[in-house]
């Protein structure tokens, strides 16, 4: 197991890597395993592009975040700005309805509300503004309301994707369902089979909520 000092550089190194992401703006400080990202960037999608990255590195077992958004010059736009490219960008992304997301933006902080069927759904919305210039921030309070489905199929259904899955230990992860909300208990090795296993449970229909309670490695 990696120290906090090798863990630190690491996630540095990794930062270094992601070509989005200006590393030299980040401050990386590892304490128990716990990642703490500070400083200030860009824009938004920056700060989502640093919290990915240091996602990505074995052994960090959870992620401070502690960047903020400055938007100067060419980064800086006003909310209506704001507010009318999200619009257009939701409107013209496939993978959301219509009709169905509404938009508010405060001092370039973006909250999506409104309903939709699937994960999948709200997930594109949020990755749709995510990227729009003077961005500070996005939150998504998209409600995932689905058609209702059998809890015991649910739990088949995320079951066998588990274990078609070549990245996750299926053995190792227990799923409960319960009126539309998925449990997942157990461990997984990485973060990333951690975020896979809760994919793989947001992909079956039915599914309006699910709990992470899986557990990495100390």
């Amino acid at each position: 197991m990696k120290t906090d000092i090798q863990l630190q550089q690491t996630v540095m190194e990794e930062l270094k890597w992601e070509p989005s992401v200006k590393a030299a703006q980040v401050g990386v400080a590892v304490k128990g395993g716990v990642v703490t990202l500070s400083g200030t960037v860009d824009t938004y999608a920056q700060k989502f592009a640093a919290e990915r990255a240091a996602e990505r590195v074995a052994g960090v077992r959870a992620i401070a975040e502690e960047l903020a958004v400055v938007a100067t010059g060419e980064y800086n736009r006003s909310d209506a700005d704001i507010a009318r490219a999200a619009a257009t960008a939701i409107v013209w992304d496939v993978e959301v309805p219509t009709d169905r997301v509404q938009v508010v933006v405060q001092h370039g902080w973006v909250t999506l509300e409104g309903n939709v069927e699937w994960f999948y759904q709200k997930a594109a919305a949020e990755r749709a503004v995510r990227y729009l210039t003077g961005v500070k921030g996005v939150t998504n309070m998209i409600a995932v309301l689905p058609a209702p489905v059998k809890a015991s199929d649910v739990k088949a259904k995320i079951e066998a994707a588990l274990k078609r899955s070549a990245e996750i230990d299926a053995d190792k992860i227990h799923v409960d369902t319960h009126d539309g909300s998925v449990t997942l208990s157990g461990s997984v090795r990485t973060r990333a089979e951690r975020e896979d296993a809760e994919r793989a449970a947001w992909s079956a229909p039915g599914v309006k909520f699910v709990k992470d309670d899986l557990k990495l490695p100390i």
